[in-house]
């Protein structure tokens, strides 16, 4: 285990410690080479809290952090704040608009300082958008009228513009589609500088120069790629539970050994007692001989009682080199569906499905053509969630009030799709997890927003309920906006599940994000083993394909729908 290359990023002693007084970092010390690095870790292990501090995104407690040059950073939760601007997530919107307030005979000094050199800052951001299959008009909108992926993927081109030495980018195949995957590990390929990426997409793990898991507050650096670590990880795990095996059999002999050395010695003692008693010997010489069986008998107590302690020690260090992780326990509620009981119809126009009982239905298709909309339709049409069924761009209203749509708005084809679209609910009892995870109220703790869709439910009950999210202790009352992408997905999955009554249809976009292998294997258990229905949205395809799908739908960017055997 060892780094490749010299390091970008050097780190002592890390510590970090929230309001709460809960540790998200405890005493890391590590580096990252320059070149790619994949880091890796369970959900709350701390990945991200380290990718912001490095950033500058938080500061630490204690420790420092040395780097080799300037650092950009995509955080995992980019696409939550829908209000920012594309130009800005690109990093050109000081220039840009200094450029088009110049244009409009603006001559303020202050916006020639902005510009630069930098005259052509608008042609080179749309190039570089149409570079990466992205629209050009995208620079003028808004983070909210883009699709999940597209927001990201305009985050990493503006990564790649400013040409940061260091670039840092957590969970970046969120939301990507499988064209947008491709075009990201292009990039990944031909990164120029130090890139270290959080991911639990094996993928573009697999494209990683080393890599570094983040465990129990210590960081180690594997030389290779995911799957050259994980073949070491599970070597070195069987080569720990042998150790152990084989240390708690050394343990039992040492054990054996004292017995029959205590029942050798208890012998003794009895037999020189009896010669003691027959031959009648001096007592000064019988003193003697006692003196002498009690030495020799101390120091066959102390070689093996030594033995047997260095046994129990050496099988102590070999039972913790074994991981004994906490996995999370997903157990959907039984909505007691009939196979018979009807619970929505999807169609477009030309063809409808019609999803009945406990029915496991994946919809597919590229970013931008509607599957996000279409969910958040079907759920407010049921009375669920109080969410916007649709979000336009302003180019898609007129001056008039009403709609317009060019084929450049991507957002209004989003809309024009899923308008042609028939969607129905037959139940309103519906979960929804969005792809943003946004319903939650980011300043308020776990145990309150949890507690709003079970107000019925005893506070230590509902405790006793997150823990079974791996949520425990302080963690249950640290406001949400402090928490992971892996935590948030659990809080607002825990708010789901302790709904009263459980629901009918359970509608997931994209609930893959964020979330470690293994708790992504608690879910695929969880959803295959529910009585109700299942939509969901995904772009991977490795968790698609062990959910055991009864129907997969493709939605185009025309509105129609075809159903992929």
């Amino acid at each position: 285990m060892s780094i490749s290359t010299s390091a970008a990023v050097v780190f002592d002693r890390l510590t970090h410690t929230w309001p709460d007084g809960s540790i998200a970092l405890s005493a890391v010390s590590g580096a990252f080479a320059s070149g790619r690095t994949g880091l890796v870790g369970r959900n709350g292990a701390g990945k991200s809290t380290l990718l912001r501090l490095i950033a500058g995104d938080l500061r630490a407690s204690t420790g420092q952090i040395t780097t080799t040059g300037d650092v950009a950073y995509l955080p995992q939760r980019l696409t939550l704040d829908t209000n920012t601007r594309v130009a800005h997530l690109l990093g050109v919107a000081d220039p840009l608009d200094a450029v088009r307030a110049i244009e409009r005979g603006d001559v303020d000094p202050a916006h020639f300082d902005a510009v630069g050199d930098d005259w052509d800052i608008e042609a080179r951001a749309q190039a570089s958008l149409a570079e990466a299959d992205l629209d050009p008009a995208f620079l003028d909108r808004t983070v909210g009228e883009l699709s999940g992926g597209e927001a990201v993927l305009v985050a990493i081109v503006g990564i790649r513009m400013r040409r940061t030495p260091i670039t840092l980018l957590d969970e970046p195949t969120n939301n990507l589609d499988r064209e947008a995957r491709a075009r990201l590990s292009d990039l990944v390929r031909t990164w120029q500088g130090t890139l270290i990426v959080v991911s639990h997409d094996t993928a573009l793990l697999e494209l990683m120069d080393d890599t570094a898991e983040l465990y129990g507050s210590e960081l180690r650096v594997f030389g290779g790629a995911y799957s050259a670590w994980r073949a070491w990880l599970d070597s070195e795990q069987d080569a720990a539970r042998q150790a152990a095996v084989s240390a708690t059999q050394a343990l039992k002999k040492e054990k054996r050994q004292r017995i029959d050395a205590e029942t050798k010695l208890a012998h003794r003692a009895r037999t020189a007692r009896t010669a003691e008693r027959e031959t009648r010997v001096p007592k000064i010489i019988a003193h003697g001989r006692k003196m002498a069986a009690e030495v020799s008998a101390g120091r066959l107590r102390t070689e093996v009682g030594a033995k047997e302690d260095a046994a129990r020690a050496a099988r102590e260090t070999a039972e913790r080199r074994i991981r004994d992780d906490d996995s999370m326990n997903i157990e959907l509620p039984d909505p007691e569906v009939p196979p018979s009981r009807r619970i929505l119809t999807l169609g477009d126009g030309s063809r409808s499905w019609i999803v009945q009982g406990p029915e496991r239905v994946a919809l597919i298709g590229r970013n931008g053509v509607g599957k996000t909309t279409l969910l958040e339709r079907l759920v407010a049409s049921a009375g669920g969630l109080p969410i916007p069924a649709v979000r336009l761009p302003a180019s898609a209203v007129n001056s008039e009030g009403g709609l317009q749509f060019s084929r450049t708005d991507a957002a209004a084809e989003s809309f024009r799709s899923a308008d042609l679209l028939q969607t129905e609910a037959h139940t309103d009892r519906i979960g929804y997890l969005s792809q943003r995870v946004d319903g939650l109220a980011e300043h308020e703790s776990v145990a309150a927003n949890v507690a709003a869709t079970a107000p019925h439910v005893p506070d230590k009950e509902l405790r006793n309920q997150l823990a079974r999210f791996l949520i425990r202790g302080a963690a249950v009352d640290r406001p949400v906006a402090a928490l992971s992408g892996g935590e948030r997905f659990r809080v607002a999955l825990a708010r789901m599940l302790l709904a009263d009554p459980p629901p009918h249809l359970v509608v997931l976009d994209e609930p893959t994000n964020n979330l470690d292998l293994d708790t992504v294997d608690q879910l695929v258990s969880a959803l295959r083993a529910f009585r109700g229905a299942v939509l969901i949205v995904s772009h991977d395809d490795a968790f698609l394909t062990r959910l055991g799908l009864t129907l997969t739908l493709e939605l185009d960017a025309d509105g129609h729908l075809t159903e992929i055997a």
